[in-house]
């Protein structure tokens, strides 16, 4: 017999899953035009799965499996009501890296597909672990610049990757050099099929254009019509032009991947970078469009969406996917308003599969690489790197290292970089943090940085030093080095004022290196002072014992509150700062002035690193 109330349980437990909440809400009057916008997104999934198979090494018809899945699988666990699935550019280049090295060279197609699907299941697996420990924090793990870098990268990775099949020709190398030196030397022996490049070049421009001047027409569609119809008009594959050809028909079948023990160890290695992007992706495309429709973020939930639908295209002879920020905004524009738009999209590409299989038979092989080219240069952000170089130097250098990694070492390795980069920048600036003395600026309250006020005035026999970081194994030899260097001025403080409000932590290191400095000081009259010390750092120095040679009597609510106890025990006034070449040295530098810095008037940066 039932509990009672075990109903409403299994009921609330029911609800839970995004999808049958969304179907539980779903209005009628959003029917119409969830259909239209599915059919208006089937046009674009199409030839971009396709072409986003063969940018991974992968037959086309396992990128039309992948979207088919994907899209079923978010839309009972993904929690967005618009966000779009499927084969993406990014990962295309970073799954062909992981898979293709496995497959000897004109190896089976069903073992590539086989390694694949075994990706996506490791990718799946991470996302889902990764939502159930709520680790969607590890996407801030790539800065910016570096992502920036990367993409960049990627962008001219698979620009340069494309170029043979738009051209009509191959090319075997193992990098972006050799693709680089292969493509000048068969365009200089004559490789090139004229009928392909007209038809690949014109794709891109066709594509271009339409995206700039008319961007509500399906620019993809259009021009991939347009191919379709040149081919038979043109009889292009008599002409050297490759043909996708007819593709199998009917739905795919349910397969588990079946790979070898040896291949696991280089497949995770890839599903980490993989997911990474992925999660990165997910993240801030799901935070746009949300913004956009007033719906909030779930990032855990995100992850878990996208885990479901990677694990349910692997299950059917797909590969790894992502959320699509040019999909989502095309389902957006054609008045999507729920995941039914994703599944009419999967069930029209089934239809397709089933009724006409053929439709896309003499697609030319140039307008697929047409299509991933646009694609890439939707990656690239050239301005950005621009940008990067005007506003700060040290960023720009890890945006060109990023892109370099990716450029000259791979994709993989790329990713591999970009993160490590970002981490050692976020380690370099705890490292080595900003720090100044400060001082006391007519007409401001507080207490200032004399680099950016060097006028500010001084109290004689007294330093008050800012460390902007947590103190800790790395740079607590760098403060001391600094307490040192100040100390040893002439004429010598009697006190150094640590300013401590941005040290969040002390560790034990950091601690013993901070006993030995007080000692050493005491020895030589001058006597560290701590002010705004947070209340969990004051107790982690109270553990540590520190008390025993810092006189407790040397801890200060506020920089004002110490600066008046040392007034008070010594009859120190101020004194104004050094006079810059050329000022009028004012009649009492030591009394407050009546009048505030002119309006409009802005202190300059105090970290120009």
């Amino acid at each position: 017999m039932t509990p009672r109330g075990g109903g409403r349980g299994f009921r609330s437990r029911l609800q839970a899953v995004p999808g049958v909440r969304a179907v539980s809400t779903y209005r009628r009057e959003w029917l119409l035009k969830d259909l239209v916008a599915g059919a208006v997104l089937t046009t674009l999934l199409v030839p971009q799965g396709m072409a986003y198979a063969e940018l991974a090494g992968l037959p086309s018809i396992t990128g039309l499996y992948t979207t088919i899945l994907c899209l079923l699988g978010y839309a009972v666990c993904g929690p967005s009501r618009i966000l779009v699935l499927g084969p993406d550019s990014s990962l295309g280049p970073m799954i062909a890296a992981t898979v293709l090295p496995l497959v000897a060279s004109g190896g089976d197609p069903d073992r590539a597909v086989a390694l694949a699907s075994m990706l996506a299941v490791m990718v799946a697996g991470i996302m889902i672990l990764a939502s159930v420990a709520k680790l969607g924090f590890i996407a801030d793990l790539v800065s910016k610049p570096t992502m920036i870098g990367y993409m960049n990268g990627l962008a001219l990775t698979i620009l340069i990757g494309q170029l043979p099949k738009l051209l009509g020709f191959k090319v075997e190398a193992d990098n972006l050099i050799g693709e680089c030196v292969g493509v000048v030397e068969k365009v200089a022996d004559g490789a090139v099929v004229p009928a392909a490049a007209a038809v690949g070049l014109g794709g891109i421009v066709l594509i271009l254009l339409l995206q700039r001047f008319l961007p509500k027409v399906p620019a993809v569609l259009v021009m991939v019509v347009l191919a379709i119809a040149a081919a038979g008009a043109f009889d292009l594959g008599e002409h050297g032009v490759g043909l996708v050809g007819v593709l199998p028909a009917g739905f795919p079948p349910f397969t588990v991947p079946d790979v070898r023990l040896g291949d696991l160890a280089p497949l995770f290695a890839g599903a980490l970078g993989i997911a990474l992007v992925s999660l990165a992706d997910t993240i801030s495309n799901a935070s746009a469009f949300a913004a956009r429709t007033g719906q909030e973020v779930r990032g855990n939930q995100e992850m878990a969406g996208v885990g479901v639908a990677n694990l349910a295209a692997a299950l059917f002879q797909g590969f790894p996917v992502s959320t699509s920020g040019s999909r989502t905004a095309v389902a957006e524009r054609a008045g999507a308003r729920s995941q039914l738009t994703g599944v009419v999209g999967a069930g029209l590409i089934v239809l397709m599969l089933v009724l006409a299989p053929g439709l896309f038979r003499n697609l030319p092989q140039p307008a697929l690489a047409a299509v991933v080219i646009t694609a890439s240069l939707s990656l690239a952000d050239v301005p950005g790197a621009a940008r990067l170089w005007h506003q700060r130097r040290t960023e720009f250098l890890l945006c060109c290292a990023a892109f370099a990694g990716v450029a000259l070492l791979g994709v993989l390795q790329g990713i591999a970089i970009a993160v490590a980069l970002s981490v050692l920048n976020v380690f370099r600036r705890a490292w080595w943090p900003y720090n100044t003395v400060l001082g006391r600026v007519p007409g401001l309250e507080g207490y200032h940085d004399i680099r950016s006020y060097p006028r500010a005035g001084q109290l004689p026999g007294l330093v008050v030093y800012r460390f902007d970081a947590p103190l800790f194994f790395a740079n607590a030899k760098t403060f001391r080095d600094q307490v040192r260097r100040l100390a040893g001025a002439d004429p010598r403080p009697a006190w150094i004022v640590i300013a401590a409000e941005p040290m969040t932590d002390v560790d034990t290191t950091a601690a013993d290196v901070l006993a030995d400095l007080d000692e050493e000081l005491n020895a030589e009259g001058v006597h560290l002072v701590f002010a705004e010390l947070k209340d969990p750092v004051r107790r982690k120095i109270e553990r540590y014992e520190l008390t025993r040679t810092i006189d407790p009597d040397h801890f200060f609510p506020t920089v004002e509150a110490a600066v008046t106890a040392f007034r008070l025990r010594t009859g120190a006034d101020w004194t104004p700062g050094p006079r810059p070449p050329g000022a009028v040295q004012p009649p009492d530098a030591s009394r407050p002035p009546d009048a505030s810095p002119p309006h409009g008037t802005s202190p300059p940066p105090t970290d120009g690193r």
